[in-house]
């Protein structure tokens, strides 16, 4: 079974940066798109962004202009760089295949804080 780990949060200062990493047991991300979301304490899990199979990337409106997801060539591995952050992107952060037989990974937590 393909599995996914990301890493790469941890604490940060306001206005500071982080990059996650995403990294599949296998190279799936040249079959599927690939997104990241987010999980704050109390709050529902939203999409972050996006990137398709053929490379076309979308963003929350609340993370545009600020974040950018890529991957590597190789499709084994993901990634979301994350700029400008602000206390409000405090969250546990997923990574996920766009397949239902793929399941996310444990997610890596993310705190913005001064």
């Amino acid at each position: 079974q393909v599995q996914l780990v990301e890493s790469g949060g941890g604490f940060v200062q306001p206005g500071g940066s982080l990059r996650l990493s995403c990294v599949a047991s296998r190279s799936i991300f040249r079959m599927y798109g690939m997104d990241w979301y987010r999980q704050a304490p109390g709050k529902e899990r939203e999409l972050v962004a996006a990137i398709t199979r053929s490379g076309s990337t979308s963003y929350a409106d609340s993370v545009k202009g600020r974040f950018t997801i890529s991957r590597d060539n190789a499709g084994n591995t993901g990634y979301l760089q994350m700029n400008s952050l602000k206390p409000e992107d405090t969250a546990v952060y997923y990574c996920a295949a766009d397949s239902v037989f793929i399941p996310w990974g444990q997610g890596t937590q993310v705190t913005v804080s001064s």
